[in-house]
């Protein structure tokens, strides 16, 4: 399997504190792929750096194809390429109905003066009724987001990342406040999502890491301690000593 995304060696320092230490892992074209560790691990840092949040003091983030190396581009332009993150808060529009949150988020033509003209094709609707059952909310499509549980809310936001049609999307602990039921429901939509993508989740809950059932990186003090399946993971002294032991 190619690798889609190739962090190699690298470091972050703020203030002194070493967040990230030569860290180096890949993650495949259509993998779906947990990231956990303990609190202070580097995972929100990792997906910082990825996303062009943060800058690091060394080391290389290569993307797709082409090689590209991500540290030389802004935030805006590495979303363009094909890069999507969802936070741990949902952030929709919450005045808007689900079918216009959707309907914004289709990746179209956004120069200004494209979106002046902008009208939603045949396409456009087919598209955003299909995302909708995708992510579960074919019967909300006209209520407005606000509404909507706080479940629901976060697949509003996955279907609103995948409508921009990302090839690599990261999400930041997306079973928090949910109730089981929308937990299962959010386990389907991301292995359904890594099918065509790849899909990194990073999540504290070890339940929930379980139905992903997927190759799981764990992280300490900023650098991977170990990687294989959940039950390779947590078998490791090392990994139960630092993480699961406290």
């Amino acid at each position: 399997m190619s690798s889609l995304l190739e962090v190699s060696g690298i470091s972050v320092t703020f203030d002194g504190y070493r967040a990230i230490r030569n860290l180096s892992f890949s993650i495949g074209e259509a993998e779906l792929r947990a990231i956990i560790g303990p609190n202070g691990a580097g995972k929100t840092t990792f997906m910082d750096i990825v996303t062009g949040k943060t800058k690091p003091d060394e080391g290389k983030v290569i993307w797709g194809e082409k090689s590209t190396n991500l540290l030389r581009l802004n935030e805006a332009r590495i979303a363009q390429i094909g890069i999507g993150r969802k936070f741990q808060r949902p952030t929709v529009f919450e005045d808007q109905t689900v079918q216009a949150n959707l309907m914004m988020a289709l990746r179209n033509k956004r120069a200004p003066f494209p979106v002046l003209f902008w009208r939603p094709s045949f396409e456009d609707h087919s598209r955003v009724e299909e995302l909708a059952s995708e992510i579960g909310l074919a019967d909300e499509l006209s209520r407005k987001s606000g509404e909507l549980s706080h479940g629901q809310k976060q697949w509003l936001e996955i279907g609103m990342l995948l409508a921009q049609e990302p090839r690599l999307l990261l999400v930041d602990e997306p079973a928090a406040g949910m109730t089981l039921a929308e937990r299962e429901h959010t386990t389907d939509l991301l292995k359904e999502a890594a099918k065509t993508r790849a899909v990194v989740v990073v999540e504290h809950d070890m339940e929930f890491v379980r139905r992903l059932e997927c190759k799981v990186t764990v992280l300490h003090e900023g650098s991977v301690l170990a990687e294989g399946s959940l039950d390779h993971v947590t078998a490791n002294p090392q990994v139960i000593e630092v993480y699961l032991g406290r």
